[in-house]
């Protein structure tokens, strides 16, 4: 049995990571800023985060945030030196080094942090989440109008098919840069709001608009999407009806929420 600490274990991610890895035999630690008795903020560090990996094996690294990522892998990083962690797992994102976008250009400077900190290490690249996209239109739907950068494209994947591949890479030896994982279908940003709409009976005009910046070129080039290499199933369409269909049904489908 394999003692793994999972960072960020309480999120998205990082739950369904730590679940799979119980389920597989592993004894599993749960590290979060909230949740004893592994609640430590990798930013800050110190000795909560030295009692957090001692004895530990392997690493996955699924804690993010918008700021504080390159120093908090720099923490991260010392603890496990120290503790003589065997294997170092993150997961990063399709695109960071293609992309300047502010989050990924920190996502690339952990990649390089956890490539020159001397632990064996593994690192896996993914695609948006579907539960990401959610969120965005949730946020443009407050309006009446939903507002959409043109000509972007997206690739979704499923959540639980990326945790299932990293708690499989957690468990075995460390191999570097891995295949990036991306989801079944590349899409447009529009297409996916639509999907969106028609699920949560939601009635918006969608216009699109030309997104300026050198991030948004990145975005608009495909700088993000792994079509040659998607190893996703799980469609959005799919996620919807999982998160929405009870919804619907409730609702009627004469019925649409505002």
């Amino acid at each position: 049995m394999t003692t793994i600490l999972v960072t960020g274990g309480t999120g998205t991610l990082g739950r369904l990571v730590a679940e799979r890895l119980r389920a597989d035999g592993h004894d599993v630690r749960v590290l979060s800023r909230h949740t004893q008795p592994y609640a430590v903020d990798l930013r800050e560090g110190g000795t909560a985060l030295d009692a957090a990996v001692a004895g530990v094996d392997t690493i996955v690294h699924c804690a993010s945030s918008p700021k504080g990522d390159e120093r908090a892998a720099a923490n991260l990083i010392r603890a496990a030196r120290g503790a003589g962690v065997r294997h170092l797992v993150y997961i990063s994102i399709v695109g960071v080094d293609r992309v300047p976008f502010r989050y990924y250009k920190s996502k690339l400077a952990v990649e390089k942090l956890i490539e020159q900190s001397g632990l064996d290490w593994t690192v896996l690249r993914a695609t948006q989440f579907h539960d990401l996209l959610v969120m965005l239109f949730q946020g443009l739907a407050k309006l009446p109008v939903l507002f959409l950068p043109a000509g972007v494209r997206d690739q979704p994947v499923e959540v639980a098919e990326v945790a299932d591949r990293l708690a499989g890479l957690a468990a075995g030896a460390p191999a570097g840069r891995v295949e990036d994982m991306g989801g079944p279908q590349v899409r447009t940003i529009e297409s996916l709001a639509r999907a969106y709409l028609k699920a949560t009976g939601r009635r918006r005009a969608v216009v699109n608009v030309p997104p300026r910046g050198a991030a948004f070129r990145g975005f608009r080039s495909g700088g993000h999407l792994t079509p040659q290499q998607a190893t996703g199933t799980g469609t959005f369409e799919e996620y919807l009806a999982r998160r929405y269909g009870g919804e619907q049904a409730r609702t009627g489908s004469g019925q649409s929420r505002a």
